[in-house]
């Protein structure tokens, strides 16, 4: 996985009766945008995410959203 500064990051539940967080990332420590990430969560939290196998994430950056005809 890859991602920027500034892309959105879902993060599917680790545990059944979790719901997905959502974020922005806030720095890319890995070498040419792998992780670890360190994200600001919807809640206003901040931790460092290293995502391991079997981690569902979903990053989509602003510049990349669809435009409109």
């Amino acid at each position: 996985m890859q991602a920027r500064v500034g892309d959105r990051i879902t993060m599917a539940a680790e545990h059944v009766g979790q719901g997905t967080r959502e974020g922005t990332v806030r720095e890319v420590r890995g070498e040419g945008g792998g992780p670890p990430y360190v994200v600001e969560w919807s809640d206003g939290h901040t931790g460092i995410i290293h995502p391991g196998p079997g981690s569902v994430l979903r990053c989509e950056h602003p510049d990349d959203a669809p435009t409109g005809p």
